[in-house]
């Protein structure tokens, strides 16, 4: 037990070992009895930074208890400077990548938390997805550089060089660039979010998925449209799941043999009509033109829903209810004609029964114009 094992008897090596053991045995086990505690208590409860606090203490690797563990045993040592120096950078980077892994975990599990409220709130996926990514590489660079600042390497060199780099990097790929940074744009301005019904110019459809270049579309025909974020933003954009209530304005025209005493009486008609609706505001119903042989009317309302489908019946019932009443006025609707009058030309008087050569002539030269025409 006296023989020295670099400069340190073996009972302390034993010791050192004891140690070790002790601390990482016992840090694995608070690490699990906490987790056990924490997960009976998040189960209990509706609040998801329980279930955060779980994930993250779950990412506890046993590498790191054990490094931690040899750093205590390795105080009852005598070592040299340079043991000493290697040991305080090593249990350093050992916490600094635990640190980092706790954050990634946390990240993760509270992204998985906002997906599972997509359908109560869509607006969250669509910026929690940036919004971590952007987070975790904060992150993980951030360590990074701790690690190598703790390893010695002069960073504030390395960060310069990096910035010049990242320059020439950003000039080879600016249209991803743009694309990326139009991917910020939407999820900090929200122009849309996921499961909004958009229309791009001329195509149509519901958002899908936000991506750092690209948003997906699903089309009414089933067929997925990809759209690159910076040419998305480029565009103007519909967005019908926030249109509050639809505005519809629709004519009709009835034949100009109509009384005035009925044409008078048919826009309160109409506005009986409109307003019987359910979630349907009347605004007006005026004769708007005269011009024959059609009476034109123009009839203005709003739905109070956005429903596509709702719209549709509503406009149906207005349809049929319109037709029915003016069936009971007597009142026709007007149908697209054409009146086309031809006129007799007054013909120049006729020449003398005697001479018998002109009128001939005369008749055949009315023959040989009207084959020419």
């Amino acid at each position: 037990m006296d023989y020295l094992i670099l400069k340190n008897p073996v009972s302390e090596w034993l010791i050192a070992l004891a140690v070790v053991v002790a601390v990482a045995a016992g840090l694995d086990a608070l690490k699990s009895i906490l987790g056990r505690r924490l997960a009976t208590l998040a189960a209990r409860t509706d609040n998801r930074w329980d279930d955060i606090l779980v994930a993250a203490l779950r990412a506890t690797r046993l590498l790191v208890l054990v490094v931690i563990g040899v750093y205590a045993g390795a105080s009852l040592l005598v070592v040299s400077s340079k043991a000493q120096v290697f040991l305080d950078r090593l249990t350093i980077t050992a916490l600094l990548f635990q640190v980092a892994l706790w954050g990634d975990h946390a990240l993760r599990t509270w992204l998985a938390a906002t997906r599972a409220q997509r359908n109560e709130d869509p607006d969250r996926i669509t910026s929690s997805a940036a919004i971590t990514f952007l987070v975790r590489v904060a992150l993980w660079a951030v360590v990074a550089l701790m690690v190598l600042d703790n390893l010695g390497v002069n960073i504030t060199t390395l960060v310069a060089s990096l910035g010049i780099g990242g320059i020439a990097i950003a000039l080879a790929v600016q249209s991803i660039l743009g694309d990326l940074f139009a991917s910020l744009s939407i999820v900090l301005d929200k122009p849309f979010v996921v499961g909004d019904f958009i229309i791009v110019d001329k195509m149509l459809g519901t958002v899908e998925k936000i991506g750092l270049k690209t948003t997906r579309v699903r089309s009414l025909s089933g067929e997925q449209i990809v759209f690159s974020n910076n040419d998305l933003l480029k565009s103007r954009i519909q967005n019908l799941r926030r249109m509050e209530s639809r505005r519809i304005v629709f004519q009709f025209g009835v034949a100009h043999t109509t009384p005035a005493a009925v044409l008078r009486g048919l826009p309160a008609m109409v506005q009986e009509i409109v307003a019987a609706q359910p979630q349907v505001r009347f605004d007006r119903a005026h004769l708007n033109g005269i011009a024959a042989p059609v009476f034109n009317y123009e009839v203005v309302y709003y739905v109070d829903n956005t429903d596509y489908t709702v719209y549709m019946n509503v406009q149906q019932e207005i349809y049929l209810s319109i037709i029915a009443g003016l069936e009971a006025r007597g009142v026709s609707l007007a149908l697209p004609v054409q009146t086309v009058r031809l006129a007799r030309e007054t013909q120049a008087p006729q020449p003398a029964p005697a001479d018998t050569a002109s009128v001939t002539s005369l008749h055949d030269a009315e023959g040989d114009a009207a084959k020419a025409a």
